[in-house]
């Protein structure tokens, strides 16, 4: 679903803080689509995680809109193997673009956090209030941390100086310009990196962490920036807004349906002593479908897209 930005007026400048990501990217193209006033900066221009130049660039440009795509983000190995990386930088990256967001007085800022901000056990769907209610998933937990610290600094400028600053909490997103070339990528790329590579190599076995029960919900990263860009036109508050796909799957089937669309026909072994991460997680997003949003992409249309992108970035065509 494409959008329109009508609510947006005349002079309007939208920085999208991380524009290279895969959720960035995607908030590029469907702005595109709408011809909205975007600018960016170039991480060899701009490094977040530095605060004198973060500002100085925020005044000299001026945005009037801020979406904070921008961050450190890994796969359940990466998060367990490198928790002062994952916290440090997101934190830096956090505090740096709404601090500056905040001096300049800009009209709207949307962070972008993640699910894995809520506790690890939950009740499904997992609700917006169920935040800080208990104990987070140890293998993400420095990242969720620095999310949800983002989450409160938007919430302690809105309730302090009234600034209009509202966070966003996607499910797993996926889609074209993932981490493809990250060993430590989520789990969607490196699922389809090791079908593919075990389907080029003739391997006849594929290992895949954990047991394959979790429950997940996926998004497609089109639908989730024409989501956050929905949030952006109708929502204020300081309660964070949910986005899901409304349907989860588990890891087992995830990984059949991918091992299908690659074409590979070996065999796939779990590691049982690697972990499973939270075992269930699905968001209630009937906040933000009260404005009129739903995802368009099927997972299995998704996925499919996912793959194309895949083998583009390999040089297979």
């Amino acid at each position: 679903m494409m959008m329109t930005l009508p609510l947006l007026p005349d002079g309007h400048k939208i920085w999208v803080a991380g524009h290279t990501g895969l959720v960035g990217s995607a908030l590029m193209r469907v702005l595109g689509e709408s011809r909205a006033n975007c600018i960016t900066a170039p991480h060899n221009l701009l490094d977040l995680t530095r605060q004198n130049d973060t500002e100085e660039w925020v005044a000299e440009h001026k945005p009037t809109h801020v979406i904070v795509a921008a961050a450190r983000v890994g796969g359940i190995g990466a998060n367990n193997d490198f928790p002062a990386d994952f916290i440090s930088q997101n934190l830096s990256i956090t505090q740096n673009v709404i601090n500056a967001a905040a001096k300049l007085g800009v009209k709207k800022l949307v962070y972008l956090g993640s699910s894995c901000i809520y506790p690890r056990i939950a009740p499904q769907p997992i609700s917006e209030e169920s935040l800080l209610s208990g104990p987070l998933e140890p293998t993400n937990e420095a990242y969720a941390i620095a999310k949800i610290a983002g989450v409160k600094l938007c919430q302690f400028y809105r309730r302090q100086y009234g600034h209009d600053f509202i966070s966003v909490m996607p499910c797993n997103l996926y889609g074209p310009n993932d981490r493809w070339g990250d060993e430590g990528g989520h789990v969607i790329p490196m699922l389809i990196k090791k079908f593919h590579d075990a389907k080029i190599t003739g391997s006849t076995k594929v290992e895949l962490w954990g047991d394959g029960t979790p429950l997940r919900e996926f998004l497609y990263a089109d639908d989730a920036a024409a989501g956050i860009l929905c949030a952006m036109q109708n929502y204020s508050g300081e309660l964070p807004i949910n986005l899901g796909a409304g349907e989860e799957i588990t890891i087992c089937n995830l990984s059949a349906r991918i091992k299908k669309i690659v074409g590979y026909e070996g065999d796939v072994n779990w590691n049982t002593e690697k972990p499973n991460g939270t075992p269930r997680k699905i968001l209630d997003s009937t906040r933000i479908r009260k404005f009129g949003w739903c995802p368009s992409t099927s997972l299995e249309e998704g996925l499919f897209e996912a793959y194309q992108d895949y083998k583009k970035y390999r040089g297979v065509f």
